[in-house]
């Protein structure tokens, strides 16, 4: 569906109000994040499930936060993707017709979908194209009643966040060595030495360049397979279907950075079940286990919400990642990317106490 077949969507469901509500916080985000001008902005959205429109409540926010601005901006609204599901023929014909340097936004229940002949990589893609980029993946977890946990988590001052993500990133990247631990039991020594770090903190305003919003964490992938010690997942679980709200911890083991054993109930029954699935259906079945990342949470408006983009994003959390790794700097080519959240982190960088 097409700008106006998707506001009628919209209207014909009880959820525009709802999208011009929302609208009024999202117009704050388009110049401290896209340095937006005159250039073309592309929304492309999804309709949800029942009760869980978020994906498509947000894409008109953001459309109709646009056209206040007076920006030549186009929405577009697909059926749900999963993974192996390819784009609306619509939506990959618009996004190939979009000139170099434009900006492209993107909120989605699960996936964009494969875009065919632009090629298998979205990132790369956008690079080629030096278009600018915003997204939210995976919302259909969310009902669409609580859509205003994922603005609140947009609708914060970007200049202080950002002033805070740089100077953590440039401690995480020069440390040789982290060491992470909690109440809950988390004792892990993750290496990496010689790896950058990366900040997602909202500016995604050069050419070629694009991130999440919510935004609010600081990452980095290990060096090779120095991860060791324990983890105990007590904030948010993600498997390849949903994202889990913890009630039974997961407890990770962890040697030369895999996983070799996994405890707790139901939740980590899920977490072994979706790597057993990765390991089932993957041409590198020995990566579905490897530990790709280690990131701190930063969003100071962000909370536990079961839904992964948010919840990685809160403060006073951190998370590691399990899977693909080579889309920031690592080297784990993986079927997956699962992030698993826990509460509480203290966290040493060489020894020293990281103060946040």
């Amino acid at each position: 569906m097409e700008t106006l077949e998707s506001l009628k969507w919209l209207k014909e469901r009880n959820l525009y109000e709802l999208a011009s509500k929302v609208a009024v916080s999202l117009k704050k985000i388009f110049t401290p994040c896209l340095a937006v001008k005159d250039e073309k902005v592309l929304i492309v959205g999804d309709v949800g499930y029942e009760n869980r429109n978020v994906a498509a409540v947000i894409s008109a926010a953001y459309y109709l936060a646009a056209e206040q601005l007076k920006l030549d901006a186009k929405l577009m609204l697909q059926n749900v993707k999963s993974r192996g599901d390819v784009s609306d023929e619509n939506v990959i014909k618009s996004l190939s017709e979009l000139k170099s340097g434009n900006i492209i936004i993107l909120n989605m229940s699960d996936k964009l979908g494969n875009i065919q002949e632009l090629g298998k990589s979205f990132r790369k893609w956008i690079a080629k194209k030096s278009h600018r980029f915003i997204s939210a993946m995976s919302l259909g977890d969310l009902a669409t009643s609580n859509i205003e946990l994922i603005t609140k988590a947009i609708d914060v001052n970007y200049k202080p966040l950002q002033a805070q993500h740089e100077s953590i990133r440039q401690k995480l990247e020069n440390a040789k060595e982290v060491h992470v631990t909690t109440s809950a039991g988390t004792d892990l020594r993750y290496g990496k030495s010689g790896i950058k770090s990366i900040s997602a903190d909202g500016n995604y305003t050069m050419p070629g360049t694009g991130g999440n919003l919510p935004a609010g964490e600081v990452y980095s992938a290990p060096s090779g397979k120095e991860v060791n010690g324990k983890v105990v997942i007590d904030g948010s679980s993600r498997t390849h279907e949903h994202t889990i709200l913890i009630r039974n911890p997961i407890e990770l083991e962890i040697e030369n950075g895999n996983i070799v054993g996994i405890k707790g109930g139901e939740e980590a029954k899920q977490l072994e079940n979706t790597l057993k699935w990765a390991a089932s259906v993957a041409k590198n079945p020995g990566n579905v286990r490897r530990i790709c990342e280690l990131g701190i949470g930063l969003n100071p408006k962000a909370s536990i919400i079961g839904a992964m983009i948010v919840d990685d994003k809160t403060l006073g959390t951190a998370h590691i990642g399990i899977g693909s790794n080579y889309w920031f700097g690592g080297n784990i080519y993986a079927i997956i990317h699962l992030d698993q959240v826990f509460k509480n982190p203290t966290i040493y960088l060489d020894d020293e106490l990281l103060k946040i």
